[in-house]
């Protein structure tokens, strides 16, 4: 994920849509602003009561590999989308990268469960922000699955 430009319609941060019916209503997502992560998806993120940044997803058949735990891939994918998520009021209305990604795997889901990352801006500076963030199994109390750390870049208009 990209944080795109905000100020312009066609970016992925002006696809943000909140949810008003089902299982994840009040929570937002952004349909059509990743073909990956809409591939990997849905994910969808909110603030909470408390003013946290919180993203989840219900793990599905898909997001599973062949021993029938979540695939490591579909976590990282969840923690990249997360940081961005985490890191938005940070990162201001120019476009960003993902610069490094560190993360540790300590536990896993199934099918069914419910997935939920939480995090923290841990340094904003000018161009770079520092991110730390835990993905749980909320199904399972709360079991870590990763801890992850990034530096997300601040990055000029593409030409």
């Amino acid at each position: 994920m990209d944080g795109g430009e905000i100020e312009t319609e066609s970016n992925y941060a002006s696809k943000l849509q909140v949810v008003t019916e089902g299982e994840w209503a009040g929570w937002s997502y952004y349909p059509g602003g990743d073909p990956f992560e809409d591939l990997a998806g849905p994910f969808y993120c909110r603030v909470d009561d408390d003013g946290r940044r919180v993203c989840a997803f219900r793990a599905e058949a898909k997001h599973m590999n062949g021993g029938q735990f979540m695939h490591g891939g579909c976590v990282m994918t969840f923690a990249d989308f997360s940081l961005f998520w985490i890191a938005r009021d940070a990162l201001g209305t120019g476009p960003s990268v993902t610069a490094t990604f560190n993360g540790e795997f300590v536990g896993s889901c199934g099918v069914g469960d419910l997935v939920e990352c939480t995090g923290e801006v841990v340094k904003a500076g000018r161009s770079m922000i520092f991110v730390r963030g835990i993905i749980a199994n909320a199904s399972a109390g709360g079991e870590p699955m990763m801890s992850f750390s990034s530096v997300l870049k601040k990055t000029g208009p593409r030409p």
